[in-house]
């Protein structure tokens, strides 16, 4: 899998550039605040229809205007594929690929695959749930389309069940579609439950491995994918897992009613990092907290590469500059094999290495 070229407008602080790539790696340098991040941010758009530094598309178009484009050309599975991603603030934005309008994000799976760590990614290891559930979220989503499918269901009912908790009070008859929004969120609760278990499953075949070589073998790390209570196998298929689901649902009723929550469901899952059998988020150090989130995220790039033949796109934004020489060296390594993306503040001499490109951002702008 290999980017070719992208083109941004209004994005960001980029008026409008074009940029080739190397098939090998790719270093991005320059001061800070001038548009390094950023353009990372645009190629993981393209992927995913979703950026990780913003809730909302209108913050990705610049201040004063009232789109943005992106378009990226690629080849994967044999194929060339041109995507397109149009912005509108205060508007729907609108997908393509090759020329056709996608009608879900979900579509874009398996077309540009990306592999992200930044600096924000310690919050993997430091943070609530919701980082790790997000993380298990962008990896499977870009895999199986039918997760991604799964997940937009299943927020969508999430939402409105915590609409009619928060309102019942006022408006008694919503309690009447309750029992409708329990089922359908408990059917994709379970496609959710049982591709997550079979992701962390072969996440703790590979991430152990890549983190005792990182750590110099000074280190053991362990995975528990943490998921509703009376579930005993998560891996099971999602029509042995619905009436669990149900029943759990059934037992926090009258909890759910007092406390006007969801309490009950895969939105509450965690993916619990241990290291040396005590808690990471608890215990780890920076330096562990940084060795253990990047195994993850490698972890998940060999999976990928595992799944599909074919190496992710991998983006490293500012994350060589945080590491010792022994664990730069380390990543250089891990890496070789597909196309990589790396941001700094300064050539570091990378990509004469790989045969890659060296690419230098002032102002959002390509300088040299």
């Amino acid at each position: 899998m290999i980017l070719h070229s992208v083109a941004l407008e209004w994005f960001r602080n980029y008026e409008g550039i074009t940029v080739e790539f190397a098939p090998g790696v790719n270093v991005i340098y320059g001061e800070n605040a001038q548009g390094k991040t950023n353009l990372l941010e645009g190629i993981g758009y393209l992927s995913t229809a979703s950026s990780h530094r913003a809730r909302y598309d209108r913050e990705l178009i610049q201040f004063g205007r009232d789109h943005a484009f992106l378009k990226g050309a690629l080849s994967a599975r044999g194929r060339e594929f041109v995507l397109e991603a149009r912005l509108h603030r205060g508007g729907r934005r609108q997908l393509f690929s090759n020329g056709v309008r996608l009608k879900r994000a979900a579509e874009l799976s398996g077309v540009l695959t990306t592999v992200l760590f930044c600096p924000e990614d310690l919050d993997l290891i430091r943070a609530g749930a919701a980082e790790r559930r997000r993380f298990l979220d962008g990896c499977i989503s870009q895999l199986r389309p039918r997760y991604g499918e799964a997940l937009a269901e299943y927020r969508r009912l999430y939402e409105h069940k915590t609409r009619i908790l928060r309102d019942y009070g006022e408006k008694p008859d919503l309690l009447d579609t309750l029992e409708e929004f329990n089922v359908q969120m408990a059917r994709a609760g379970a496609v959710l439950i049982h591709y997550r278990a079979h992701f962390v499953k072969r996440l703790r075949e590979v991430t152990p491995v890549i983190h005792r070589e990182f750590s110099g073998g000074r280190e053991v790390l362990e995975l528990r994918y943490e998921t509703v209570k009376n579930i005993p196998d998560p891996e099971a298929s999602p029509r042995e897992l619905l009436p669990l689901l149900l029943e759990h649902q059934n037992s926090h009723r009258r909890a759910e009613l007092e406390t006007r929550q969801c309490l009950s469901g895969p939105h509450k899952d965690d993916l619990e990092v241990l290291i040396d059998g005590v808690s990471a988020k608890t215990f780890a150090s920076q330096g562990q907290t940084r060795t253990a989130a990047l195994s993850l995220k490698l972890a998940s790039r060999e999976i990928i590469q595992q799944d599909t033949g074919e190496w992710p796109v991998l983006l490293l934004d500012d994350v060589l500059s945080e590491l010792d020489a022994k664990r730069q060296e380390f990543v250089l390594r891990r890496i070789t094999g597909g196309q990589v993306f790396i941001t700094c503040c300064g050539d570091m001499g990378i990509s004469a290495l790989e045969g890659g490109r060296t690419f230098r951002i002032q102002e959002g702008k390509i300088v040299s």
